[in-house]
């Protein structure tokens, strides 16, 4: 390695564990979008309170890991992925999308990936790269590189100490691509005692007569 690659491959290092410990893993930070009791839809880091009866509101995660039910794999992999987990953000018809996976796949990095397809999606990617929209995002811990610059990406996967060839077991499958946010229907109150069915004092409607079937009342 040149002198000038060990001295950027030492600042890009430095830069990841900056961002590392400033802003934690934020590719592997949850997204929540939270719809409260009154329909208003909000974006936080922080979960939701817990449903109760009365009450609705619906959460969307993202999480950046591969799987953790897979084969082992070797140490200098996990090491890395524990530390600089990487996500890629991908859309539908993006050639530079297509290209950055297939370098992340050669060089056998796991990652997870998310697909912009809905509105929600656009909204929630814009928030986490301060109103850009660029396919692909490539986040590597908390450092974020827009577009696909595969020379950039394996700068930073190297001083994130990520192996320069493959180290993954023959038997590894990569995790399939996931929405960015994926929403997660309310929960179900529950059920309202049967008493609440007819409000007190009501009359009770009368059977229909033989002949006006359909119980029209006048």
């Amino acid at each position: 390695m040149s002198t000038a690659r060990q001295l950027l491959a030492t600042g890009l290092m430095g830069l990841l564990g900056v961002t590392a410990f400033i802003g934690g893993d934020a590719s592997a930070q949850q997204i929540y979008r939270i719809i409260g009791p009154d329909g208003k839809v909000t974006f936080s880091d922080q979960p939701p309170a817990a449903v109760v009866p009365g009450k609705s509101a619906s959460s969307t995660s993202v999480r950046s890991s591969a799987g953790s039910d897979g084969p082992a794999l070797a140490v200098e992999l996990r090491n890395a992925m524990s530390r600089f987990p990487v996500t890629m953000y991908t859309g539908a018809n993006c050639d530079p999308c297509s290209r950055g996976r297939t370098s992340l796949s050669a060089r056998g990095i796991p990652f997870s990936e998310k697909t912009v397809t809905t509105v929600e999606d656009l909204d929630a990617l814009k928030r986490l790269q301060g109103g850009s929209a660029a396919l692909p995002l490539l986040t590597i811990g908390g450092q974020q590189l827009k577009g696909f610059n595969e020379s950039e990406w394996n700068d930073f996967l190297d001083a994130a100490g990520y192996p320069k060839t493959s180290m993954l077991p023959p038997n590894y499958r990569q995790a399939p691509a996931g929405p960015v946010v994926a929403v997660q229907a309310p929960a179900t109150p529950a059920s309202a005692p049967a008493a609440q069915a007819a409000a007190p004092g009501a009359a009770p409607r009368p059977p229909a007569a033989a002949e006006n079937p359909a119980g029209i009342r006048f």
